[in-house]
């Protein structure tokens, strides 16, 4: 290659799902619509090179354990994106940092509004200072 790559990403936008999250009983039990968008960071250049899928992280492996988890019922979102994030870092080594985003479509709270929801930017543990806190997930 003839330039430096400083900082590449894949990403999945507006990815939709019915899922069962919430607090209410009624969101457990009816469940409600959920998007997300997600970037993960990465070194891009091998696969900018040799044009193999081994080289990069594959779309569909991302959007499977995002299903996976999207599956499991939580009260909160930042427990889901957690669970996530987690996820895809144990499955995906090459993977340094990630973004995401989870929306709730017209949440039951009485508020006229499209989405409620958190996000969240997070790097491997062991890229971090150490005087951060390690964030771990039960499930």
């Amino acid at each position: 290659m003839n330039f430096n790559v400083s900082k590449s990403y894949i990403f999945l936008h507006d990815i939709h799902f019915y899922a069962f999250h919430g607090v209410l009983a009624q969101e457990q039990k009816i469940g409600n619509d959920f998007r997300i968008d997600i970037k993960l960071e990465y070194d891009i250049a091998k696969a900018c090179c040799t044009d193999n899928i081994k080289d990069t992280i594959n779309y569909a492996e991302v959007y499977k354990i995002i299903k996976e988890e999207m599956e499991i019922p939580s009260q909160l979102l930042e427990h889901v994106s957690a669970r996530i994030v987690n996820h895809l870092f144990e499955a995906l080594p090459a993977i340094s940092g990630i973004s995401i985003l989870l929306a709730k479509r017209n949440p039951p709270m009485g508020a006229d509004l499209k989405e409620a929801g958190i996000e969240m930017n997070c790097h491997r543990w062991d890229s971090l200072p150490t005087q951060l806190t390690k964030f771990t997930t039960s499930k």
